[in-house]
C-alpha cells in the first residue's frame, strides 16, 4: 500500500500530531515485552499466505459477490455493518470501486452509503445499536475515499465523521445511539477507528476529541490484570473487548505505553481455546490479529497461523463462514479480513 497519502497530510499539517503520530496502522511501535515467548514450546510459525489461505479468501469474495442485493448494499438486521465489512474485504484484496471485476459492484455499495448518509442527516447505522455500524460505514467509506476520491464521497465521509463528533460523551466515549447519553468500550473503540482512518485520509479530526476518547479507555481497563470492562468499573473482561482496548491503544499512539503493554499481556495469557471459540468470535478476532501485528513479529507469527488454520476449518463448501451476530455476510467479511492481514493494502494493516 503506498503511504503518500499519510505523508502528505504530515507535510501539510507542518508538525507532528500530538496524540495520533501517525494513523492508524503506520505506527511503528517497538515489539511488546514478549510474555510470547512462554506461550508455548514450540518454534514460532512464519505467518503468510498460504495457495490454500488465498483460495479461500476468493472463495469468501465470490460468495459475498453473489449476495449483494441490487441497490448496491448487503441484507441483514445491520445492512451498514455488513456492507461496510464487505467492501473492506474486497478492498483489502485490491478491489477498489471503478477498478477489476468487482469495481462495480463496489461502486454500488459506496452509492449506497452516500444515499444514506444524504438521507439520515450523516447518519449511516440503524436500529437501537447503530454507531457500531456508523463507526464501521465511516472506516469503510475512508479507505474507499482514499483509493477513489470523488467529491460526494468525500462529503458524505465528512458528514459521518461529524456525526461521531456530536455523539462522544462528556465521559470520551461512545454509545448505541448517535446521541451523547452514555458510552462502553466497544462502541468507543469502532469509533477511534473510525476518526484515526479519516484524520489519515485527511479529514480533519481535532486532538481534543481524540485525547477525551483516550481518557475514556484508560478508564475502562482493569488494573489488576489489564483486561478492559465494558465501561469504567463495570463488567468482566473478555477477550473480545480487551484486544478493542489494546487496538485503541495503537491507534492513538500508545504503542509503547504501560497499558498496551499490560493489556497484551492479558491477551497472550488466554488459552488457546480462544482461536476455536470464544464470545463475539470474529469480533474478537478482527481486533486480535491486528494487535498482534503491531505487537512484533514473535507475537503475530505465534497467533496469525493458529486463527488462520481455525478460520479454515471453518468455512463453508459456499465459501462463506457462519455463526456471527451479523449474519454470514458479516462472518465471511470479517474472516476475509483477519485472513488477509499480511496483503496489507488497506492502511489499517500497516504498521
Amino acid at each position: 500500500m503506498k503511504r503518500s497519502r499519510h505523508n502528505n497530510l504530515m507535510r501539510a499539517l507542518g508538525r507532528p500530531l500530538t496524540l495520533l503520530a501517525c494513523v492508524s496502522m503506520l505506527l511503528s511501535p517497538q515489539p511488546a515485552a514478549s510474555f510470547a515467548q512462554e506461550v508455548d514450546d514450540g518454534g514460532v510459525d512464519i505467518a503468510e499466505l498460504s495457495p490454500e489461505t488465498e483460495r479461500s479468501i476468493e472463495r469468501g469474495l465470490r460468495y459475498l459477490a453473489k449476495t449483494q442485493s441490487s441497490d448496491g448494499h448487503w441484507s441483514n438486521k445491520y445492512p451498514a455493518a455488513n456492507t461496510a465489512t464487505a467492501l473492506m474485504a474486497f478492498m483489502l484484496k485490491g478491489h477498489f470501486p471503478g477498478r477489476g471485476p468487482y469495481g462495480e459492484k463496489l461502486t454500488k455499495a459506496v452509492d449506497w452509503f452516500i444515499e444514506r448518509g444524504r438521507n439520515q442527516n450523516g447518519y449511516l447505522g440503524s436500529g437501537s445499536r447503530g454507531m457500531y455500524e456508523h463507526g464501521l460505514a465511516t472506516l469503510a467509506l475512508s479507505e474507499a475515499w482514499g483509493e477513489a476520491p470523488q467529491d460526494e464521497l468525500r462529503d458524505a465521509l465528512k458528514a459521518a465523521v461529524d456525526v461521531i463528533f456530536r455523539s462522544q460523551h462528556s465521559s470520551g466515549g461512545w454509545r448505541y445511539e448517535p446521541k451523547p447519553n452514555s458510552h462502553d468500550i466497544s462502541v468507543t473503540v469502532m469509533q477511534i477507528v473510525a476518526l484515526a482512518s479519516a484524520r489519515e485520509a485527511g479529514i480533519l479530526v481535532p486532538d481534543d476529541v481524540l485525547s477525551k476518547a483516550l481518557r475514556y479507555v484508560r478508564s475502562c481497563q482493569r488494573p489488576f490484570d489489564g483486561g478492559f470492562a465494558y465501561q469504567p468499573g463495570n463488567g468482566n473482561a473478555v477477550l473480545a473487548r480487551s484486544a478493542a482496548g489494546v487496538m485503541s491503544y495503537y491507534m492513538l499512539g500508545q504503542g509503547d505505553s504501560p497499558g498496551t503493554q499490560r493489556g497484551l499481556d492479558y491477551l497472550l495469557r488466554s488459552n488457546n481455546r480462544k482461536f476455536n471459540h470464544t464470545s463475539h468470535y470474529y469480533y474478537a478476532h478482527y481486533y486480535a490479529i491486528q494487535v498482534m501485528y503491531q505487537a512484533g513479529d514473535a507475537n503475530y507469527q505465534k497467533w496469525y497461523p493458529k486463527i488462520r488454520d481455525a478460520l479454515l476449518r471453518k468455512q463453508r463448501s459456499d465459501g462463506a463462514w457462519h455463526g456471527g451476530a451479523g449474519g454470514s455476510v458479516y462472518s465471511t467479511a470479517m474472516s476475509i479480513l483477519i485472513l488477509g492481514v499480511p496483503y496489507r493494502y488497506l492502511p489499517i494493516y500497516q504498521r
